[in-house]
């Protein structure tokens, strides 16, 4: 188990305790070591059971609940919880915005104990007549279950891509070939994957469905499997699992036709007839006619430059493939700082010094601090003499880790006039500002795109954090009028983020080459709140190349004095230049 999954295990025994109404006291103590958990850098499974104490920082009694979580994979509170739950009503604590409180109503006092008969309760008018419910709440749940109810089977990319990471391995090792890869939505680099497809070359096909009908994670389904395809799903997720089997020299060939849609494979060729003469050929056509060992002989064949999988939608690449006209796009190496990054000065779990020598320590030039603003009161948001603190703090970590460099960031609150938190003495004081929605989401299009322009307008606005607002499975983003949002940014020069958490990857990649064909740049920013959250920026490079994003569009490419200079210098454009109380932050 690693170390978000004993996270986990350990906030639901916290919820199943509040859901039954036990000692507060005790639930603040497993919630403190599922909190204690959630800030360790390594793998607490790694450690010596005796060891744990001493390296996790944890009491005896809650590190030997941690061992034992470990090794039997529940422990005995969770355990005992578990066992007088109904697992419907369990399922009801994954209901966005309602609690365990509320929950214990709904199954105390009406009896429900299945999401179906909440739904059933809620469409009756049932809920709202509880007490602390009314129609708001009950129009919230409702609302909960329908995007619930749409998200069910489908999974991030990153739980796509571990699950077939795993099941790859095992068909390698079961059938003792290297041929076998991702394809599908998941090779394209999806942000939401629906079915988990994976090839495999093999001339024994029968050891394949051995090996899948063999694991407890799976759950096959005959009628829709054959002798040369496995179909089921995942048990846990309900994501679809599809593993195509097929003979070693058609492996190429198969690889490709099951690594894009349809647009792609089916969109005429510019200047390629068919065979014989006929309608212009198709790259199916190809890969159909002809043996291709790899992807890049058979796009040469075409006359097209190489497309690399995350383009392949249908959405214009093949004409720019065409005429050449394909950039090289953004990889992992290019990105030379990390922006938009949380402390525990508001809601994060390292300090400023851990966040930046984890950047320094793996080859990263600077740190763009970004916690919270002071109307963010429940995110720990900064007033203005904890502005002052923590400029303070960085002033001398920067003498300190020089070259390396951190800038003295904000995500400040976007209110709802659209104007910025904080006076504009405070937003002076810092290096750059990243300009947020968190509050107040119920919005229509037209009052969530003006609050947004108003944002985009003010002068100190750097950069415009997670458009949306949406929380992909979770929670719908309110709706914007992207061009409108675009344009406006193109005209005050306002960077856009890619937040690159794989519950947002929003700015959605669907815009990124919009934005680029206006001239904004984007920036991939992991939101990270631990230090674990820098690993989220490959997510973010991922659908900023499935909108055909370069290194020169790309904000935190640049180098820690170009990133320097751009803030001083957009910082000296504002007009009259405002002077704020050096008292206050000196």
């Amino acid at each position: 188990m690693d170390n978000r999954a004993l996270t986990r295990a350990f906030k639901l025994a916290a919820q199943l305790m509040e859901l039954h109404d036990e000692n507060p006291f005790k639930i603040r103590a497993i919630e403190g070591t599922a909190n204690a958990l959630d800030a360790l850098s390594f793998p607490v499974a790694e450690v010596e059971r005796s060891g744990l104490p001493d390296r996790t920082g944890l009491s005896k009694t809650a590190a030997a609940k941690v061992a034992e979580l470990l090794d039997t994979g529940t422990f005995s509170d969770l355990q005992r919880l578990l066992e007088i739950t109904p697992p419907g009503v369990v399922e009801m604590l994954n209901i966005k915005g309602i609690g365990p409180k509320k929950i214990r109503s709904l199954w105390r006092e009406l009896g429900i104990e299945s999401i179906e008969a909440l739904r059933e309760a809620a469409e009756n008018d049932q809920v709202s007549k509880l007490k602390g419910f009314g129609k708001k709440t009950q129009e919230a749940i409702l609302e909960a279950l329908e995007f619930a109810g749409q998200s069910q089977g489908k999974v991030l990319y990153p739980q796509a891509e571990q699950l077939a990471a795993d099941l790859a391995q095992r068909l390698r090792d079961a059938l003792q070939t290297d041929q076998v890869a991702e394809a599908g939505e998941l090779r394209r680099r999806l942000e939401i994957v629906e079915t988990v497809r994976l090839v495999a070359a093999t001339d024994q096909p029968s050891k394949a469905h051995e090996l899948l009908n063999s694991l407890d994670g799976l759950t096959a389904d005959p009628r829709r499997s054959g002798p040369f395809a496995w179909r089921g799903k995942a048990t846990e997720s309900g994501v679809q699992v599809e593993v195509l089997l097929v003979s070693p020299e058609a492996f190429a060939t198969e690889v490709f036709l099951n690594s894009a849609a349809d647009e792609h494979l089916d969109e005429a060729l510019p200047g390629v007839q068919g065979h014989g003469g006929g309608a212009p050929a198709t790259l199916r056509q190809w890969a159909r006619r002809e043996k291709f060992q790899q992807e890049e002989a058979l796009y040469e064949k075409a006359g097209l430059q190489f497309i690399v999988p995350e383009l392949r939608e249908g959405l214009g690449e093949i004409g720019l493939a065409a005429e050449k006209k394909l950039p090289r796009l953004l990889e992992d190496g290019d990105l030379r700082g990390s922006l938009h990054n949380h402390s525990t000065y508001s809601d994060g779990n390292h300090s400023i010094r851990e966040m930046a020598t984890w950047l320094r320590d793996h080859g990263y030039e600077y740190l763009g601090l970004c916690d919270h603003s002071q109307a963010a009161h429940y995110a720990n948001g900064l007033g203005p003499e904890r502005v002052r603190q923590q400029h303070q703090e960085i002033d001398k970590l920067n003498a300190e880790l020089a070259p390396f460099r951190i800038f003295k960031g904000i995500e400040s609150d976007i209110l709802g006039d659209g104007s910025l938190d904080y006076s504009n003495d405070v937003l002076a004081s810092f290096d750059f500002i990243v300009a947020s929605i968190h509050s107040n989401l119920k919005m229509d299009e037209r009052k969530a795109t003006d609050r947004l322009l108003r944002a985009i307008e003010n002068p100190y606005t750097t950069m415009l954090g997670h458009p949306t607002g949406r929380l992909l499975l979770r929670r719908q983003g309110y709706p914007i009028d992207y061009k409108a949002v675009i344009d406006a940014c193109a005209q005050h020069q306002v960077i856009i983020e890619i937040n690159a958490n794989p519950w947002r990857l929003d700015l959605d990649w669907r815009w990124v080459r919009y934005a680029l064909d206006q001239g904004v740049q984007l920036s991939i920013n992991p939101d990270a709140h631990h230090t674990n959250g820098y690993e989220d920026m490959r997510y973010g490079v991922l659908m900023g190349r499935k909108g055909l994003l370069t290194k020169e569009m790309t904000f935190n490419a640049k180098s820690v004095d170009e990133v320097a200079a751009y803030f001083e210098q957009r910082k000296a454009n504002i007009k009259p230049p405002l002077k704020y109380k050096k008292s206050l932050f000196e």
